[in-house]
């Protein structure tokens, strides 16, 4: 029987004690931060205070589904997960697919926020809203799938929902991830701590349905939205066939394509790790959907040749592509495919891994770090078996792997030698595949991104669609604000980016408050829901300023600022120092944040209903 609303929860679980409390949630809070990312960036504000150590106790982490997680609403299969990152030192939030949201929502929660420490290793069986802390030194030092198959055996319910730690977050991995039937929480490094809490998974079981007070007009939406949707061939056919890997040629294409640790943005074998290659080579043997999803856009692929042969997948997508294998000068896909594989089970970031990756092979190609410094191995550009060789070594933080469990900003630090000027990072997170000098709109996204760099606050459809003109600053901040408040909203309802941007629009608009009223069960008109946007990314914002935040530190990569791209179609463009200080003059005034320190006024706050 389906619950309403008012009997969802907010399940507080302090791990040193083995104590749970529950909180309902207000009316105001729903209405004032709606949900998902929402509710977990308010929880850890009011939780934490400034300096607590990522790693320590003192820390909290906040899952957090939205109003539309588990209804027939296109997309609505996402859970947000938040905390203080040990990678970065500021906030962090993750979107993980896949049924494990659902059942935390059919289990009665609407947040599940885990407080201190355990002393020895456990798992959490969240069961219908009670808590169990069961032991878990048996499952560590297992890969994540092998903890999934162990905790549904051990519980005797196939249908019970795993997230789960890999060697990696045990080991306290900066930027490893917690894993769910391959869907991960990927930013930020999350797993390390879960690992420095002692948490190896959250099992979860729900049987009392999902709150959705407008059933019939929820039906009613979905049936048009998916009818409209099919009508697309984006949804029909290309998004189900390729998933994101087309973008690798098509920023290719363009001259945006991250290669040899962006020292180049076109990359000779783009080709061979391309979406439309990999299908025509017989690579793709199928794919995979979550509930309620349109898109169908986790596509299974297995090497069929070569050393790698049978290695199988569910990915890698586009930014995996471009990691592992662009990044680091590798055009051998079917290595990539055994990364992402190896990625998943030992519980480690594709993105950071791919670029502290291709950060040392620079390091090597100039000089300053020797084979001898990499336990004797040969970490050149376009090894790909280096790469395949480091991924266990990280995990482990065995020999060189230590250090490079650290992230590219801190290894940097202590190397020296020049190489923070090509220490590729935005606040110490690791950048994504999308270029900050081709796109220059994406630039200023990455500098205001409460997360650091990464491509989920700021996107870079807009630019990259040629609907802006991607070689200007004009209107970049305004365009930057606008498709913030969109993902801020997404990130709160939740709904999948594939659905949220790609079918009702890179901006608020009327179809967002459709989709909020109709999940929410609360009429919001536009002016409403974009404020409650800038709310949340505010708040965030304040999270960050807490930390020590400021202007200052909403900058790039040195090459960004200073490098042109070198050659192909977008060469010579790049983000100056000028350039980035004039946008940032320009939305620091839309956001009515402080030109001088960028840390939001007092006027704003209050007009937010944050000045408290």
């Amino acid at each position: 029987m389906a619950r309403d609303n008012s009997q969802q929860m907010i399940l507080f679980v302090d791990l040193g004690t083995g104590k749970t409390r529950q909180e309902d949630v207000s009316p105001e809070m729903r209405r004032k931060f709606i949900g998902g990312n929402g509710f977990a960036v308010k929880i850890l504000y009011d939780l934490l205070r400034a300096g607590v150590d990522p790693l320590g106790p003192e820390n909290a982490v906040v899952f957090a589904v939205g109003p539309a997680t588990g209804t027939v609403i296109p997309g609505a299969a996402m859970t947000a997960a938040a905390t203080k990152s040990p990678l970065t030192g500021i906030f962090i939030d993750s979107y993980m697919g896949g049924q494990w949201g659902t059942e935390l929502k059919e289990a009665g929660c609407e947040a599940l926020v885990l407080q201190g420490a355990a002393a020895e290793p456990i798992y959490l069986f969240v069961d219908d809203g009670r808590v169990e802390i069961r032991p878990a030194a048996h499952l560590w030092g297992k890969k994540t799938s092998e903890t999934e198959r162990a905790i549904k055996e051990e519980l005797g319910d196939p249908r019970v929902q795993v997230a789960a730690i890999g060697p990696a977050g045990e080991n306290l991995v900066k930027f490893a991830t917690i894993i769910h039937s391959t869907r991960a929480f990927g930013r930020g490094g999350l797993g390390a701590v879960l690992g420095s809490k002692k948490v190896k998974a959250i099992a979860v079981r729900g049987t009392g349905g999902v709150p959705h007070p407008y059933t019939e007009k929820i039906l009613e939406y979905a049936r048009r939205t998916y009818d409209e949707m099919l009508r697309q061939p984006a949804f029909a056919k290309n998004i189900p066939t390729f998933g994101s890997t087309v973008s690798v040629a098509g920023n290719n294409a363009l001259g945006i394509l991250g290669s040899y640790n962006w020292q180049q943005e076109v990359f000779a074998d783009a080709e061979k790790i391309s979406g439309n290659d990999m299908v025509n080579r017989g690579l793709r043997v199928g794919h995979k959907a979550c509930a309620s999803c349109i898109a169908r856009s986790a596509i299974i692929w297995r090497a069929c040749e070569g050393p790698f042969k049978g290695a199988t997948s569910r990915g890698p997508e586009y930014e995996t592509l471009y990691s592992y294998g662009s990044l680091i000068g590798n055009g051998n896909v079917e290595s990539i495919i055994l990364a992402d594989r190896l990625s998943d089970e030992l519980g480690l970031d594709t993105i950071s891994t791919g670029a502290v990756i291709a950060f040392v092979m620079e390091c090597v190609e100039k000089g300053i770090l020797s084979a001898q410094e990499l336990d004797g191995m040969d970490v050149r550009f376009g090894n790909y078996r280096a790469m395949l060789d480091l991924l266990p070594k990280i995990a482990a933080r065995e020999g060189a792997g230590d250090l490079l469990a650290e992230g590219v900003r801190e290894i940097s630090r202590r190397i020296g030698k020049g190489s923070e000027y090509f220490a590729i990072h935005v606040k110490g997170l690791e950048l994504p595949g999308h270029t900050a000098r081709g796109l220059k709109g994406m630039g200023l996204g990455y500098a205001t991104s409460s997360r650091g760099g990464s491509h989920q606050d700021f996107r870079p459809g807009p630019e990259r669609s040629g609907k802006f003109d991607r070689a200007t600053i004009e209107g970049k901040a305004a365009l930057v604000k606008k498709n913030q408040d969109m993902t801020t909203i997404g990130d709160c309802l939740i709904v999948c980016r594939r659905h949220s941007e790609g079918f009702h629009g890179a901006f608020l608009n009327e179809r967002y408050v459709e989709l909020a009223s109709l999940a929410t069960g609360m009429e919001f008109g536009l002016e409403e829901l974009t404020l409650a946007a800038e709310r949340i990314y505010t708040l965030e914002r304040m999270f960050n300023v807490r930390e020590g935040v400021r202007r200052k530190d909403d900058t790039l990569p040195e090459r960004f600022l200073k490098e042109g791209i070198p050659g192909g179609p977008s060469a010579g463009m790049y983000v100056s120092r000028e350039e980035l200080d004039t946008m940032l003059d320009e939305y620091y005034q839309i956001r009515g944040w402080d030109p001088e320190t960028g840390v939001p006024t007092e006027s704003t706050l209050k007009k937010l209903g944050l000045s408290n």
